[in-house]
């Protein structure tokens, strides 16, 4: 489900424009880290928030004779407003810093900033419009250093993650402001798969322990050191490589025995897709379709480093069942054009994946037999489909909402706000502008006062249409059987959305079986959690669908899809 958009634009001051690390200074003990070297060279990378392109960076690594520099230039639009002339970051060979220099607009403000680091300290003289000030910060003689306005200063934290195990920890300190420790949580080994080539990378899931709370990321290098990507799911932020960018490049951590790669016609463009059979295949068999969540969703539906389509296919695969899962529009291999895209059009998408079981898929699949299921925003797109869809013969439902997309908005936006301890005060003038926003986006009221970079991130199609969604008046035109299944501990849709949902279901004119499977100690991607909030996603010692979930997908799958035609 989407982020609140008042969240995405806490003002500040303007060098402080990434909020994943807005902090003061924080202690905490040192592991030492390797020093592994990079590659040099240039690239331009895709700065994405919410699933939109916002903006573009101009990032090059060279070896100098005494160490290493990292050159840059960017424009970023709102929510950020930044455009930077010129960046250049300093260290030694081995990756100790040794200067930053950046100058450029930030929220229509020229701002400059030199910093030099020596004898344990950064010395930082800031210039602000016409103010000019100085200050002076303790940290390490290794730390890293991530200045807000220009993404391409992770590039050092990219070379210096090589090497590292879960445990390790790098100091960072964020220009001009704090140092702060980051922890190495997870490392990885992927594949990406680009128009021109296919190449090893690996993800490194990693923890910036701020004073007022952890924010997670997942980080991508090539194998030689090379930054590939950025992912800051919390604040839906994406920095990637232009050519892991493209709308042709696919990530692979995820496989399933069998997998065979399809495209898929669409309404004038392609779906890159995965069909998979079971091992010992009787035809003609049920089918599943599995449609991801909001966002730039692939094929897996991968949140948080973990495949949770992907995983929901192998149990259904492993039950007897055809299933295909497949990229979004305009997201990994799938063609498409996102940013015109509303529910209705996302429907007609798996409209696409039904019509080609049917047609493509005969000798395998049971066309009588072809049961769909969505999960979250996915959820709403599979009750649109079933509800005009007559060859849908049975619907799966996971952590769906039962309200209309505006009132669900504004209720994750308190909940939010309450995690934060925001005072009440605040909360309501930030419920008041969300109001104000949802009722903008969707035509029923001026955009008058609204800032225009809150009005660029709400003014879309998808918004709008999310915003208008409304589970009760699509409920009505479902005629197949629902299972619904909810995790207790889902902070994103909490439990109390099931039961409504079920009680629209069985108030249908045209009565068909309605079940609720409400799974005890899980969060909104069902995987067992302690809290279900969203901050918790990467830090989970767990990171298995629970089998209970599975479990009673599959078995409510068979006994409904049992019999050819039923």
């Amino acid at each position: 489900m989407p982020p609140t958009i008042p969240d995405c634009n806490r003002r500040t001051t303007p060098a402080l424009a990434l909020a994943a690390v807005l902090v003061a200074a924080a202690a905490g003990a040192q592991t030492p880290v390797p020093r592994p070297a990079a590659v040099a060279g240039a690239d331009s990378f895709v700065v994405f928030v919410a699933g939109r392109q916002v903006g573009r960076e101009e990032v090059a690594v060279s070896r100098q004779a005494d160490g290493w520099v990292i050159r840059g230039s960017s424009t970023l639009n709102p929510p950020f407003g930044i455009q930077i002339r010129q960046a250049e970051l300093t260290y030694d060979g081995e990756w100790r810093p040794r200067s930053l220099s950046l100058d450029g607009v930030v929220q229509g403000r020229e701002i400059s900033l030199a910093t030099t680091f020596a004898d344990g300290k950064a010395a930082n003289h800031l210039t602000e419009a016409s103010e000019s000030s100085d200050k002076v910060d303790e940290v390490s003689a290794d730390a890293v250093v991530l200045p807000n306005v220009f993404f391409g200063g992770y590039a050092a934290l990219a070379a210096r993650l090589g090497g590292t195990t879960p445990g390790s920890e790098i100091r960072a300190y964020i220009a001009p402001q704090a140092e702060i420790p980051i922890v190495v949580d997870s490392v990885g080994d992927e594949r990406i798969e680009t128009p021109g080539r296919t190449f090893d990378a690996r993800r490194y899931t990693i923890t910036f322990r701020n004073p007022s709370g952890a924010l997670t990321a997942s980080l991508w290098t090539e194998r030689s050191g090379a930054l590939v990507r950025l992912s800051v799911p919390a604040q839906t932020l994406e920095v990637a490589r232009e050519d892991v960018a493209s709308a042709a490049a696919r990530i692979s951590a995820f496989s399933i025995a069998g997998d065979e790669s399809v495209r898929v016609p669409a309404n004038g463009f392609s779906l890159a897709a995965t069909v998979t059979a079971p091992k010992d295949l009787v035809r003609p068999a049920p089918a599943v379709v599995l449609i991801g969540g909001s966002g730039p969703t692939d094929r897996d539906g991968t949140v948080a480093g973990v495949p949770v389509i992907g995983q929901i296919a192998k149990a259904l695969v492993e039950a007897g069942f055809v299933v295909v899962r497949y990229d979004k529009r305009g997201v990994g291999q799938s063609g498409g054009r996102p940013e015109t895209a509303t529910l209705t059009d996302y429907a007609e998408d798996a409209r696409a994946v039904i019509n080609y079981l049917r047609k493509s898929r005969k000798r395998e699949v049971d066309p009588r037999r072809i049961a769909v299921l969505g999960h979250s925003e996915g959820a709403w797109t599979a009750m649109r489909l079933a509800a005009s869809e007559k060859n849908v013969a049975a619907l799966v439902l996971v952590a769906a909402a039962s309200s209309t997309g505006g009132a669900l908005v504004l209720e994750q936006q308190q909940h939010l706000l309450d995690v934060m301890k925001v005072p009440e005060e605040e909360k309501r003038a930030k419920a008041e502008l969300q109001t104000r926003i949802n009722a903008a986006a969707t035509g029923q009221g001026p955009w008058d006062g609204i800032e225009p970079d809150l009005k660029a991130q709400a003014d879309t199609p998808w918004f709008a249409s999310f915003l208008a969604f409304d589970p009760a008046k699509v409920m009505k035109d479902v005629r197949q059987p629902i299972l619904i299944v909810q995790g207790e501990l889902d902070t994103q849709v909490p439990a109390h959305h099931a039961d409504q949902l079920a009680d629209m279901a069985r108030a249908r004119k045209r009565r068909a079986d309605v079940e609720v499977a409400r799974v005890a100690g899980v969060n909104h991607l069902l995987l067992p959690a302690t809290t279900g909030e969203v901050t918790e996603y990467t830090s989970l010692a767990g990171t298995q669908v629970s089998r209970d979930a599975t479990g009673a997908i599959s078995g409510w799958l068979r006994e409904t899809l049992s019999a050819p035609g039923k």
